[in-house]
């Protein structure tokens, strides 16, 4: 079972049909959707600020998610992809977003609607990542404009494929 902790009188909030797996760690002020899975050794601290995640929205292994004391709290929409090893601090995702594997998104940064931000990016202080656009590099700029086969053959197919693994690990 995931670890699973109050915190200054705030218990994680999960909603209905969510896997969690035995490591991953949800702590304090974390509300995540319905039809959300969070991975293996997945860090959710929400110790100095809120976290909320939307539906349908994956944490992949090893990611880590928190905020900035009293600023900046973490919003995570709907149909978001958190690949293994990224760290979310203090920002916001919108709808339908796939951050790469060890990406990094730091304080108020807002990734919009339908965006990628490729492997091992760092999306900046306070950047803004354009609706529609792929962002890539240290610092992360726009490569691209996402096509529509990118979105829904990468970006929704992944979400709904991560739903679809967790149903594997339910008992």
């Amino acid at each position: 079972m995931a670890l699973i902790r109050e915190l200054n009188n705030k218990t994680p909030k999960i909603g209905k049909d969510c896997f969690l797996a035995e490591t991953a760690t949800l702590i304090g002020d974390v509300e995540i959707g319905d039809g959300c899975s969070i991975w293996y050794s997945a860090v959710l601290r929400g110790d100095v600020h809120y976290i909320k995640i939307g539906n349908n929205s994956n944490v992949q292994d090893n990611a880590t998610i928190h905020a900035t004391y009293k600023k900046s709290p973490t919003n995570i929409g709907n149909n978001v992809t958190i690949a293994h090893g990224a760290i979310i601090h203090g920002c916001t995702l919108k709808d339908n977003v796939m951050i790469g594997m060890n990406a990094v998104i730091l304080d108020n940064a807002v990734i919009e609607s339908n965006s990628i931000v490729a492997a091992g990016s760092v999306v900046t202080k306070g950047t803004i990542v354009e609706s529609g656009s792929v962002y890539a590099g240290i610092p992360a700029k726009k490569v691209k404009d996402i096509s529509p086969e990118l979105l829904h053959g990468e970006v929704n197919r992944i979400a709904d494929a991560y739903h679809l693994y967790s149903s594997w690990y339910k008992e």
